[in-house]
């Protein structure tokens, strides 16, 4: 019987050995996989302050002969405007997010509960939208001709406010990460549905509301569609929308040779292409990029937790 216990006792320290090991080679998979998703960026970074000449002659490198301000500046130049449409942007971010949120999460409750009659009828009422599309044609006559919402925020918003998508991930986390029991004893306790959703389910529903609000953020922060197709104001243009002006105006000085010397020389003379497209998406992701790190925790919680059944 000692013997045994011996034998057990000289594998334990090889076994540990053997998990260390293992533990060394995934973290070091992991950093390479990190080098690989962070170098792009890293790219972008560093082509966004290189010299256009520089680009053309050599490429994009992550040691550049020459560093420039002007693929920066031809992004800058439109200050004012700039600084609008970053307004508009995060108040449609912003806004967008709260909006979906609560509608979202509200809609999930009511097909989460087997008690509400309409809980089947209202599933397959939202899987609906995710079969069948009716097309940006049809969304264009409905939103313009019979909403009459043409060159308002309010188009930025809605159409990205609830997906199928998201109020399933909300579901699942109800169903399986809050129990049913607390809602009875709720009930019971003589709260109503409102009371109910709002002082127990919603609190508890934060990591996934986190994860599901950072989609949400990214997807309105990125969207420039909408905006090309329903908004015509300058006060209301998002900053996406004002980037790809911006990339167009580039492109027409570049390819029309019509162009009179002035508007060439209010761009600084040599006008630069692929620095000032790599400063556009700079200037895009940047605000993404520091905000993320701080949902992080929340993004990976919500989304496992609410696909495991506790």
């Amino acid at each position: 019987m000692s013997k045994k216990k011996g034998n057990v006792a000289d594998l334990a320290p090889s076994r540990r050995e053997k998990k260390g090991i293992g533990q060394v080679i995934l973290g070091f998979c992991l950093l390479l996989y990190t080098l690989f998703c962070a170098l792009p960026v890293v790219l972008v970074i560093i082509s966004a302050f290189t010299d256009e000449a520089s680009i053309n002659a050599n490429g994009f490198s992550f040691f550049p002969e020459k560093w420039s301000m002007a693929g920066m500046n031809s992004v800058l130049r439109y200050g004012q405007q700039l600084l609008v449409s970053y307004g508009v942007t995060i108040f449609i971010t912003v806004a967008g997010t709260a909006l979906g949120l609560l509608v979202m999460s509200m809609f999930a409750y009511s097909i989460s509960r087997k008690d509400f009659k309409l809980s089947r009828f209202l599933s397959v009422f939202l899987l609906i939208p995710m079969l069948f599309n009716g097309g940006t044609l049809s969304g264009y006559i409905v939103f313009t001709s019979y909403y009459h919402l043409k060159d308002s925020l309010w188009l930025l918003i809605l159409p990205l406010c609830v997906s199928t998508m998201n109020v399933i991930i909300l579901r699942t986390y109800i169903v399986n990460s809050i129990p049913s029991e607390l809602m009875e004893a709720a009930k019971i306790d003589g709260a109503g549905e409102y009371r109910t959703f709002f002082q127990i389910t919603l609190p508890l529903l934060k990591p996934s509301l986190a994860a599901v609000g950072f989609m949400m953020a990214t997807a309105y922060w990125n969207d420039w569609q909408n905006a090309l197709l329903y908004i015509t104001s300058n006060n209301k243009k998002p900053l996406q929308l004002l980037l790809v002006n911006i990339q167009k105006s580039i492109e027409f000085l570049l390819n029309n040779s019509n162009v009179p010397a002035s508007a060439r020389a209010a761009m600084g003379g040599n006008i630069p292409q692929y620095s000032s497209t790599m400063a556009t998406v700079l200037v895009v992701i940047g605000p993404i990029m520091i905000v993320y790190p701080f949902f992080q925790k929340y993004f990976v919680k919500g989304l496992t937790v609410g696909s495991v059944k506790g």
